[in-house]
Formats: C-alpha cells, sequence, structure tokens
C-alpha cells in the first residue's frame, strides 16, 4: 500500500512566543526533524505552514498554506497529495517520533483499521473538577485505566479520512473525526520520549534528548 503524509506547522505559536516548529535542534528547524522522520515511512510529504508565511520546504515535497483550525491545515495538506492509500497525520511539533512508531501505525492500518494513533497510559492520578465562587474543587477521582493520551504520527486510510473531515469540520485530532463516522481507531504503544513541543523548556527537553541520541 502507498503512504503519504500530511506534517502540520501551520500554527503560529501563541503560547510558545512563535512558530516553536520552526525553531532550531541540532542546527535543523524542528520541522524539518519531523518531515525526515515520516520518510521512514511515506514516499510523498507535504509541509502545511501558516498562512501568509514563506517558509521553506524543510525537506517536504510540496508546501501548502493552512487555514485557521488544525482541521483546516490538514484539510490544505489532504488536497495536495497525490494518490496514496495511506495517509500519515503528523504534528510538526513532535520531532522525536521514531521510525518504529511510524511502523506501527501505518502496519495496523495495512492490517485493517480505519486509523492507528500512539497512546500513552495515564500514570496519574487524575481528579474531576468544579469551579465555583471563585475555587476550584475535586468533584471526584477519574478511573485512569481505561485512559490514554494520544499522539502523533496518526495512520489512515485515506478515503476514510477524507470521509471524516467531509462528514465533521473540526475536532481535537483526525482521529476523533473519524471516531465520529463510525471508523475503526486501533491504539499502538505510544512513546513517552515522544515530546510535543508546547513551551520553551519543551525544547530544551528535545534538545538534550537530541544529542544523547546515538
Amino acid at each position: 500500500m502507498t503512504v503519504a503524509a500530511v506534517v502540520v506547522a501551520g500554527g503560529r505559536g501563541v503560547r510558545f512566543g512563535g512558530p516553536k516548529q520552526f525553531s532550531v535542534v541540532a542546527g535543523e528547524t524542528v520541522a524539518a526533524h519531523s518531515v525526515r522522520a515520516t520518510r521512514s515511512v511515506a514516499q510523498y510529504v507535504v509541509l502545511v505552514v501558516p498562512e501568509g508565511s514563506s517558509y521553506s520546504d524543510q525537506g517536504a515535497d510540496v508546501v501548502v498554506a493552512g487555514g485557521e483550525t488544525r482541521a483546516d491545515s490538514v484539510r490544505a495538506g489532504l488536497r495536495a497529495l497525490p494518490e496514496c492509500d495511506i495517509v500519515i497525520v503528523h504534528d510538526a511539533a513532535r520531532p522525536l517520533a521514531s521510525a518504529e512508531l511510524f511502523l506501527a501505525v501505518v502496519q495496523a492500518v495495512e492490517w485493517g483499521a480505519d486509523a492507528a494513533i500512539p497512546g500513552v497510559d495515564v500514570t496519574d492520578t487524575v481528579k474531576r473538577m468544579v469551579r465555583r465562587d471563585g475555587q476550584t474543587f475535586v468533584q471526584g477521582t477519574v478511573d485512569r485505566s481505561d485512559l490514554v493520551t494520544v499522539q502523533t504520527p496518526q495512520a489512515f486510510r485515506r478515503s476514510v479520512l477524507e470521509r471524516a473531515h467531509a462528514a465533521r469540520e473540526h475536532a481535537t485530532d483526525d482521529a476523533a473525526l473519524v471516531e465520529a463516522i463510525g471508523g475503526t481507531v486501533v491504539i499502538v504503544a505510544g512513546d513517552p520520549h515522544n515530546v510535543k513541543i508546547t513551551q520553551p523548556a519543551d525544547l530544551a527537553r528535545v534538545a538534550a534528548a537530541w544529542e544523547m541520541r546515538p
């Protein structure tokens, strides 16, 4: 089955103080590292950048402008893809995703799933809260035994992903759109080291992890 990738780098990094995906780590931008990582499984890569920006291709085959939301940006990337069976969607802000993780989600789709996502077990105690009178109170403790936190890369049958995007405009990730149309989403083992850069301290963690790579 043929595989192509959409690397989403369309955010403006408001919380970070700038477009974090174009910060430099180990001599290259975060986005360039993420594009290269997708090449372990993808024959063609589309990079989605902020609308109105002039960033280079970072090693991708084509660069397109994103939209107002992440889902808009993914749709822009999908429109730029050539024919393929499986689409990888990967956040540029996760430059440490391993080749093994990419392979795991692709194989899960090859074996029959509509989508595959990496999940990491929740190890901290999770509390449900309520706010009233200017204070925050515990409302209950959540059973974490059936909870995971979700990462990218995520893999999809292209036909299913396009149908999911056509059926619903927005969601927190693409897997949620597939869930909404009744698609089968398989969870593979995620990687705790697959850090998503959201704060400047995360960039320092990624830089330190990169220095320790063989």
